[in-house]
C-alpha cells in the first residue's frame, strides 16, 4: 500500500512509518519543518517528504495516518477526506499495524522508553517500535523477518488499548495526560486495568500502589526486596548501574539510578518468561547503550560534561537529579547547573509544587519559556514560584565551541565552560543544548 503520514517528523509517527516500510509498504509524509527525522526518512526509507503540509501530498495514496497534533482543518486531512481515502489516527492505525503481531508491550508513567529499549536488547532478534532512539541500533525502529515486536505502549490517548499485547510490562502508574482523560482519575486507572487485562502475561512493579492493588495474575517484581547491592560505576568512562536481582546474580546496565535497575529488572523478568537464557540476558543487557535524550551525554570532556534529558514530569526530573548527583561525585565536579524548558502549560500548572521541589541540589537553575505543544498560553509566575533557587530566566540557550551560552533579549547572560550542565525538557531544548537550534 501507499501510506501517507501527516506529522511524520514526530518520534511516534516516524516509527510507525519505518515499521510499515519494513513490512513492504511505500511511505510518504509531511510536517511543518524539515528535521533530522524527516531527512532520515527521505534518505533511508525512500519517503517523499512534503514541507510544509500541502493538499497535493495525499494524491494517489491508499491510506493516511495522522498524528494527534493534526487538526481537521489540516489541508491534507481535508483533501484526503474529499478523495475518500481511508483516514486513521495514530491510535486507530495501531490495530492495523499490530493486529497480527506477537506484541511485547511496555507501558507506564515513567521509564517505558528505557524499559522498551532494554527489552529489545534482551530479545535481540525481535522487531522494535520505541518512542525514542535506541543508541544500540541508532533508531526508534528495528526490523527482523518475524512477527515478534517490542512495543512502547502509550497511555496518553489510550492508544495502548489498541496494541494487542501478548505480554505487558507496566513500570508504574501515575496520573498524567489528564487533559485527555478529562481529569477523571477513575477513567485513567481503568485504561491501565484494561491494558493489562488484554495481555496473556503481565510483568509489573508490585510496589507501585495502583499495580499492587490489582487482582490479576502477574509476574511481580518487589524492587526493595528483590533488587540488591545497587552500585553506580563508570565503565570505560560511561555511567552504569550494577545490581543483583533475586538469585540471578549481578547485572551491569547503562545509566545511573535505582530506577534504571528497576527498569532493567522488569525487562529481565519478561525476557526470562519468553524463554531467554539468564546468561544470554546478562550479556545482552551490556549491549543496551541508553536512549537518545535520556541522560544523553552530548559533550564529554575532563572539565565539562553536557547532558540532554527528556524528563518533563517532576517524578522523572527528581530521579534524574539523583543520578546527576552520583555522576557529579564520580566525575569530581563541583557545580551542577540545570536548564529547564517546561513542557505544556497544563502539565506545568498541574504539577507546579512538585516541579519546585524536584530541582533540589542544583547550583544554578535556568528556566526557558514554556514549550506550548499547541496549548493556549497561560500566564504562570515561574520566577516567583522558583525564587528559592539561584535563578536565571532566559529565552534560549545554545552551545558553541564546547561552551553553553544562555541568552536573554538577544544577549548572552551566562556562559558555562566547566562543570556539569544538564538540560531538561521535551520541546526543542534538545536541539538548543546541542547547538543545532
Amino acid at each position: 500500500m501507499k501510506i501517507h503520514f501527516i506529522g511524520i517528523g514526530g518520534i511516534g509517527l516516524s516509527a510507525l512509518a519505518k515499521f510499515l516500510y519494513n513490512d513492504g509498504h511505500i511511505i510518504s509524509g509531511s510536517d511543518i519543518k524539515q528535521t533530522e527525522i524527516t531527512n532520515d526518512l527521505a534518505t533511508n526509507y525512500g519517503a517523499k517528504i512534503t514541507i510544509p503540509h500541502h493538499p497535493d501530498a495525499v494524491e494517489g495514496v491508499d491510506m493516511v495516518i495522522y498524528s494527534a497534533a493534526v487538526r481537521p482543518n489540516n489541508p491534507e486531512y481535508q483533501r484526503a477526506k474529499e478523495l475518500g481515502i481511508e483516514l486513521l489516527s495514530r491510535k486507530e492505525a495501531l490495530k492495523f499495524i499490530l493486529g497480527e503481531k506477537e506484541v511485547y508491550a511496555v507501558g507506564g508513567a515513567h521509564g517505558k522508553s528505557t524499559t522498551s529499549a532494554m527489552l529489545a536488547s534482551l530479545l535481540p532478534e525481535t522487531n522494535a517500535l520505541i518512542g525514542a532512539i535506541s543508541k544500540e541500533f541508532g533508531s526508534n525502529v528495528r526490523n527482523y523477518p518475524n512477527n515478534k515486536v517490542v512495543f512502547e505502549a502509550d497511555e496518553s490517548d489510550e492508544s495502548f488499548l489498541n496494541s494487542n499485547p501478548a505480554l505487558a510490562i507496566v513500570t508504574n502508574v501515575e496520573p498524567e495526560h489528564m487533559e485527555y482523560y478529562e481529569y477523571d482519575e477513575e477513567r485513567f486507572y481503568n485504561a491501565y486495568r484494561k491494558f493489562l487485562s488484554l495481555a496473556k502475561v503481565r510483568v509489573i512493579n508490585a510496589e507501585d500502589p495502583f499495580l499492587a492493588a490489582l487482582d490479576m495474575e502477574s509476574i511481580k517484581l518487589y524492587p526493595s526486596k528483590e533488587i540488591h547491592d545497587i552500585d553506580f560505576v563508570l565503565l570505560d568512562g560511561e555511567p552504569h548501574t550494577r545490581f543483583t536481582l533475586r538469585d540471578y546474580g549481578s547485572f551491569d546496565v547503562f545509566g545511573f539510578g535505582e530506577h534504571i535497575a528497576l527498569d532493567a529488572a522488569l525487562a529481565i523478568l519478561a525476557a526470562l518468561e519468553l524463554g531467554e537464557n539468564i546468561e544470554n540476558i546478562r550479556e545482552n543487557l551490556k549491549h543496551y547503550k541508553g536512549i537518545k535524550k535520556r541522560f544523553d551525554i552530548v559533550q564529554n570532556q575532563p572539565g565539562m560534561v553536557v547532558i540532554d534529558d527528556y524528563g518533563h514530569h517532576p517524578t522523572e526530573i527528581r530521579v534524574t537529579m539523583q543520578s546527576l548527583q552520583h555522576y557529579k561525585r564520580l566525575r569530581n565536579f563541583t557545580k551542577l547547573n540545570v536548564i529547564w524548558q517546561p513542557h505544556k502549560y497544563s502539565r506545568t500548572i498541574d504539577n507546579l509544587p512538585a516541579f519546585v521541589e524536584c530541582f533540589d541540589g542544583v547550583d544554578e537553575l535556568v528556566i526557558l519559556p514554556i514549550w506550548s505543544a499547541g496549548e493556549l498560553e497561560v500566564d504562570i509566575d515561574l520566577k516567583g514560584a522558583f525564587s528559592r533557587y539561584k535563578l536565571l530566566m532566559a529565552d534560549t540557550v545554545t552551545k558553541e565551541d564546547s561552551v553553553v551560552k544562555v541568552i536573554k533579549d538577544g544577549h548572552v547572560i551566562r556562559e558555562y565552560a566547566e562543570g556539569l550542565v544538564t538540560a531538561f525538557g521535551a520541546g526543542d531544548i534538545t536541539y538548543q543544548i546541542r547547538g543545532e537550534a
